[in-house]
């Protein structure tokens, strides 16, 4: 009897300990997605994204376009520029502090003109802190997104052309001065 109570004693502590434990990681949150985000399914469309979170749902819903539209430009074209800039002080002489600061500023700019496009997925959702969050989907015709493409091309062979000339003009231009002297 003795070592049933021993045994269930030592259960009992078990499943204390098991109900005590934590379930899984602590502190860690999933982010929410709808199960349609960042999916392709049309050959004929390529789908881009926008994601946004404002006071108010409209707000919210047209931020959530602007950067889907954002996104679809970018796959025309991107204007990218970079700095990073470190900087490091140490001030003291027994015992110096060191003052280090890093900064990064990127830019992007992008530029694009689409036909047809189509918003063919919304979602909105409250947050926890009173927000709306609205999800976007936007489908922009793979045509357009070419179209695009293929006129930055010709803008860009077309200014080249214009510079070859403006070369050989400016070399005509030198020979001549040679003979007028």
């Amino acid at each position: 009897m003795k070592r049933f109570k021993v045994i269930a004693v030592i259960v009992a502590i078990l499943f204390l300990l098991a109900a005590c434990g934590k379930s899984g990681p602590s502190g860690i949150k999933k982010v929410y997605y709808p199960d349609w985000w960042q999916i392709q399914d049309s050959p004929d469309y390529v789908q881009v994204y926008g994601m946004a979170t404002k006071v108010s749902q409209t707000t919210s819903y047209d931020a959530a376009h602007a950067n889907a539209m954002l996104q679809a430009a970018q796959y025309v074209e991107i204007y990218v520029k970079g700095m990073v800039k470190n900087y490091e002080e140490e001030a003291g002489v027994n015992d110096p502090q060191v003052l280090a600061l890093t900064s990064k500023v990127v830019k992007e700019v992008s530029n694009a003109k689409f036909e047809n496009v189509l918003v063919t997925k919304q979602e909105t959702i409250i947050t926890e802190e009173n927000r709306f969050q609205t999800f976007v989907r936007v489908s922009v015709p793979k045509d357009a997104i070419n179209k695009n493409t293929l006129n930055k091309i010709r803008n860009e062979e077309a200014l080249y052309n214009q510079f070859k000339a403006s070369q050989a003009f400016d070399e005509l231009e030198i020979e001549v001065e040679k003979y007028d002297k």
